[in-house]
């Protein structure tokens, strides 16, 4: 059986290859050609849109945002066309739960499956399959899905409804993003007082401020890489979808408004294509000092 797999970026690369090393017989589709040819050279073969809708019983997404994953379901030439009853669509993208359940309610009328499946764990955890993967949708939807995500990841829940695992993934990225702030603005302090960060950091991540989030991003930030295993843009989009889903149930969320505008900030200096770990430039121009140490 063949499977479809739209969306072939930071994220989505990795785990398309992840899929055909596993022996899934892939059909892959992206805008940028050079990201397909990479699939291409590892087995895979390529689809329009229409084309993956045809031939292919389940298909996964990846985009950048909501609006784009409408457009490759529902657009002019979009998969829906040709998507028959029987069929899982799974969306693996971050996106509002207001757009995922139109996605459930769109194909469901065709009776065609859907399940939003966003994930955590950046390009690493893409890269090694060990993506948490959080799910909304029917659970006979889910469990079809199961086997491949066993293979992009080492952890999958229904959480509920569709809808549920964007719910889910808002809530992830708010800690997430709120963490890596707490750590810039932690290291800047450390930083301006003359403490080298590396040995604060080996100080303090066996204690109560140790975290995920602590161990991947201060080592990035002390050795002033910026490469992205996520981008700013990315979280920017996402801290946006929090504010603006949490103003649709009346939720106060005054410290992920807070954290918008400290992203926003970095938009207008120019830091969408950075990593995540990037909000750091923010506390350091305001305090006018460089987090970074010579240690390893």
């Amino acid at each position: 059986m063949s499977v479809g797999f739209i969306g072939l970026g930071i994220m989505g690369r990795p785990m398309a290859k992840n899929l055909l090393k596993a022996g899934v017989e892939l059909v892959v589709c992206d805008v940028d050609p050079d990201a397909v040819e990479v699939l291409l050279k590892e087995g895979a073969s390529y689809g329009t849109y229409e084309e993956i809708g045809t031939t292919c019983d389940v298909i996964f997404l990846i985009l950048p945002n909501g609006q784009i994953s409408q457009e490759v379901l529902f657009g002019e030439k979009g998969a829906a066309k040709t998507l028959s009853a029987g069929k899982v669509v799974c969306d693996m993208s971050s996106v509002t739960p207001t757009e995922s359940r139109t996605c459930y309610r769109k194909l469901k009328e065709l009776g065609v499956g859907f399940v939003d499946a966003p994930v955590s764990g950046g390009e690493p955890g893409a890269v090694n399959g060990t993506l948490a993967i959080m799910c909304g949708g029917d659970r006979e939807d889910f469990e079809r899905l199961i086997p491949y995500f066993d293979i992009m990841g080492n952890s999958s829940l229904l959480i509920g409804e569709s809808g549920s695992g964007s719910v889910t993934k808002l809530a992830n990225q708010i800690i997430v993003n709120m963490g890596i702030a707490a750590v810039s603005e932690a290291f800047v302090l450390a930083a301006k007082a003359g403490a080298d960060p590396m040995k604060v950091y080996q100080a303090i991540r066996g204690g109560l401020a140790g975290s995920a989030v602590l161990d991947a991003k201060i080592p990035m930030i002390c050795g002033r890489n910026f490469k992205p295993g996520g981008k700013l843009s990315i979280n920017h989009k996402d801290i946006r979808n929090v504010i603006n889903t949490a103003h649709d149930l009346d939720v106060p969320v005054p410290l992920s408004a807070q954290l918008f505008e400290i992203l926003q900030a970095l938009k207008v200096d120019g830091r969408m294509d950075e990593d995540h770990a990037g909000i750091v430039h923010y506390f350091e121009k305001l305090a006018d000092i460089e987090v970074s140490s010579d240690i390893e």
